[in-house]
Formats: structure tokens, C-alpha cells, sequence
């Protein structure tokens, strides 16, 4: 049986398997509210569908890039944030109980 210690302590975590599911539904719930506001504003502005479309679309890849680029960075904040607050508190405790 392996011992818990702190570098292994949150090998067997669940929030190891949750990040692509928070970032999936974050990045959908952007993704519709950003778009859908985009193709109202447009469509309030003119009479055709053609700026609509193009709107969208450019909306569409401007937020798949910005996604992309943002989820680099974002996803692993949580899994870092965690292991400091970890480490942190046990070298609380440890000057406590000492």
C-alpha cells in the first residue's frame, strides 16, 4: 500500500478528469451567448442575411482561437492552485505541531 504524502497527494484526485468538462461547458456557454448576441446585434442593423452570416462566422473563429489560446493557460490553474494550497497548509501544520 503506498503511503500519502505530499507529492503524491492528489495523484488520485477527481479534478484531474474535470477540467476538459469545465472548459467544455464554459467554452459552449461563451461560445452561444457571444454568437447569438453578435447575429441579433447585426441582424437588428440590417435587412439582409450576408452581414449576419459573415458576422458569425467571424465571431465563431475569433472565439475558437480565443478559446484555444485561453485554454492553455486556464485549464491547469485550478490542478497548480491546489497543490500550493496543499503544501501551504501542511507546512502550516507541520510548524504547529512541532
Amino acid at each position: 500500500m503506498n503511503t500519502i504524502n505530499i507529492d503524491n497527494y492528489l495523484d488520485s484526485h477527481y479534478m484531474h478528469r474535470s477540467n476538459w468538462l469545465r472548459a467544455a461547458v464554459l467554452g459552449a456557454n461563451d461560445g452561444i451567448i457571444s454568437i447569438s448576441s453578435l447575429a441579433i446585434g447585426v441582424a437588428a442593423a440590417s435587412t439582409t442575411r450576408q452581414p449576419i452570416a459573415l458576422a458569425a462566422v467571424a465571431g465563431l473563429v475569433a472565439g475558437a482561437l480565443s478559446m484555444a489560446a485561453g485554454n492553455t493557460f486556464q485549464v491547469p490553474s485550478p490542478w497548480e492552485f491546489q497543490r500550493w494550497q496543499v503544501i501551504f497548509l501542511v507546512l502550516i501544520y507541520k510548524k504547529l505541531i512541532v
